[in-house]
Formats: structure tokens, C-alpha cells, sequence
């Protein structure tokens, strides 16, 4: 693995992660906010990313609304963002791995998405994703793409989970979504997957990531009530259409890791015992939405 590890989008939740654990395990690290290194300007990566650098793609507007409602700026981030980070390595020799996502799936099948099964994002997000992917392996075909699923950390506040874990303490009744199914993925797992990524053994460009399994947003959070000892009856079912988001979410994207593991992966654990050690792990500050 390099010696060095760029991580660009370090400011969001896999970035932060990515970062510390970089730093634990005894690597040099370049973390690199937005503010630092705007990747939709063509020569911000020019300026940060040398020859023999392992640089980590996590910059994105992930907020599937937020995409929706200013395509543009999706656009600017998600697709020709990741393009210029991929021109930059390739010019001086860099390894990349993009981040990349479930929602690039349309949601129609009922059982875990391939990585060769046929990409049909629904949404502004799922597409600028798409079409970075793209991007990013024409401009750099021995680039990594890395899709992952309803990833969360648990301990910050501003991810479901967290949130989920803050409002099992209160006596709220929760309401979350019944009929959109995915992976759930600890940030932790996530991590460990790209540093074995990044050791440079495994050669398929696309991957899954996710944790074994798949479950709904409304299994998920009875999961974390019933592992923190909450009731888990106070959390109701809703549909995502009495939920009033305003971008399209794939009714199903849970995904499959087969080809991942015959590439050389080491197989993910199951969703629930992931979740059940994020919740060991003590919880940060946020404000709480009231559905997941």
C-alpha cells in the first residue's frame, strides 16, 4: 500500500473515519475537506495528490434531496468531481478509490444487486453517481469503484443510526420507512474493506461493500431499539410516500458482495452484528430529524 493516503470529502463521515484509522494504523495522511480541496476545480487534486499516493474519493453531495433540488452542483461534485481527481492520479501515478453508491439501481429487482446487473439510478443523485463512475474508470480504467449501502458510523450524530440510538433513549414514538430495502454498513467495515482495497492484490474496478444482508429502514431501526433495550413496538411503519421526500429512492438496493469476495475481499458480517457493535461505541452530538 502507499505510503501516503489523500482522502478528499474527509470532512463527511466515511472521510473522518477513514482518516483517524489511516493514522492509527501508522500511515501519512492528507485529509482533505471541501473547504481545502474542491474537487469540482480541475486543479484543486493537482495541487495535493503526488506520484505513489493512495488517494481515497469520499467527496460527494450525498444528501439524496439536497442533489435533487440543485443538480448542478451535484453534477460539479459527484461526476466531474471524481473525473478530476482520476486525471490527477493518472498524470503522476497515484492509486484511486472512488466511493460510489447502491442508488445507482433502480430499485426493481427484489433480490441483492450484482455489480454487473444493469445500473438505472431514479433520482439526481443515483445518476451524477452513475455517470462518475464512468467517468472516472474512462479517465483512469485501473481506478477503483467502490459501491456501498446505507452506510453509518452510530456515534455521530447526524447519521441514522445515531440518530435512531438518541431517540430510543427519549419515550418518541419513531416513525420509518417500511418498503425500501437495503445494506446497512458500519462505517468500521466499510474502512477496513478499502485499506484491503488499497493494498493493491485485488484488480475488479467495481465492488460492493456492504455488510451481509439487507433488511428496511423500519427493520433497522427495531434492530437498534431492540439491541439497546428500547421497546422496539414504539417505532411505526410508514410508507415512502406518507414519508414526503422529494427525490426518488430505489425501493430495493440491497447489495450482493460475491463478486467483491471472489476478487480477493474478505466476506462482511452480517448487518445486525455490525450494528450491535457501533452501538457499544459512545455517541456524539446532532440534531435529530424525526424519521429515518
Amino acid at each position: 500500500m502507499a505510503g501516503r493516503i489523500v482522502i478528499t470529502g474527509a470532512g463527511g463521515q466515511v472521510g473522518r473515519f477513514l482518516a483517524g484509522e489511516a493514522t492509527r494504523r501508522g500511515f501519512e495522511v492528507s485529509a482533505l475537506t471541501h473547504r481545502q480541496c474542491d474537487i469540482a476545480d480541475p486543479a484543486a487534486a493537482e495541487r495535493f495528490i503526488a506520484e505513489g499516493d493512495l488517494v481515497v474519493n469520499c467527496a460527494a453531495i450525498a444528501n439524496v434531496d439536497t442533489a435533487e433540488a440543485d443538480p448542478d452542483s451535484a453534477y460539479a461534485v459527484n461526476t466531474t468531481g471524481p473525473e478530476n481527481v482520476a486525471h490527477a492520479c493518472a498524470r503522476v501515478g497515484a492509486q484511486l478509490i472512488h466511493l460510489s453508491t447502491d442508488y445507482v439501481f433502480s430499485g426493481e429487482q427484489r433480490h441483492p444487486y450484482e455489480v454487473g446487473d444493469t445500473a438505472a439510478p431514479l433520482g439526481v443523485y443515483g445518476r451524477t453517481k452513475l455517470a462518475g463512475e464512468l467517468a472516472v474508470l474512462a479517465a483512469m480504467p485501473d481506478a477503483h469503484i467502490v459501491r456501498t449501502s446505507w452506510v453509518y458510523t452510530g456515534a455521530d450524530g447526524t447519521d441514522v443510526v445515531a440518530v435512531l440510538r438518541r431517540l430510543a433513549a427519549t419515550d418518541r414514538t419513531v416513525e420509518a420507512v417500511d418498503d425500501q430495502t437495503g445494506s446497512p454498513t458500519y462505517v468500521k467495515d466499510l474502512v477496513g474493506a478499502l485499506f484491503e482495497i488499497g493494498a493493491g492484490d485485488i484488480r475488479e474496478p467495481v465492488l460492493h461493500v456492504a455488510n451481509d444482508g439487507a433488511c428496511t429502514r423500519y427493520d433497522q431501526a427495531r434492530a437498534v431499539f431492540e439491541e439497546l433495550g428500547a421497546d422496539p413496538g414504539r417505532v411505526r411503519p410508514v410508507s415512502a410516500a406518507q414519508s414526503a421526500r422529494k427525490a426518488p429512492r430505489p425501493a430495493y438496493s440491497a447489495l450482493s458482495t460475491a463478486m467483491s469476495v471472489r476478487a480477493g475481499l474478505t466476506p462482511m458480517r452480517p448487518w445486525r452484528e455490525a450494528l450491535a457493535e457501533a452501538l457499544a461505541q459512545p455517541i456524539t452530538g446532532g440534531q435529530l430529524p424525526s424519521t429515518p
